[in-house]
């Protein structure tokens, strides 16, 4: 991967846009995956609950920023 907008990168920002954290692991950065994974899922989980629905808000945040970190990442 060259850099920001490579094919590499846009792969990655796809990966991540289904799950997050896929993006950073397609990359070799297992521990930007793992945790941006459970930010998200713990976010999303808690939002399914019904009485923590607020917290899908930090959930998608969380997620866009997952995005944006695979797009934007220099090797």
């Amino acid at each position: 991967m060259s850099g920001q907008g490579s094919g590499g990168n846009v792969i990655a920002a796809i990966c991540s846009f289904f799950i997050a954290g896929l993006g950073q692991l397609v990359q070799g950065r297992i521990l930007a995956a793992l945790v941006f994974f459970l930010l998200v899922w713990v976010n999303y989980t808690l939002a399914a609950t019904g009485i923590l629905f607020f917290m899908a808000i930090p959930g998608f945040i969380f997620h866009i920023w997952a995005i944006i970190d695979a797009a934007r990442y220099k090797g």
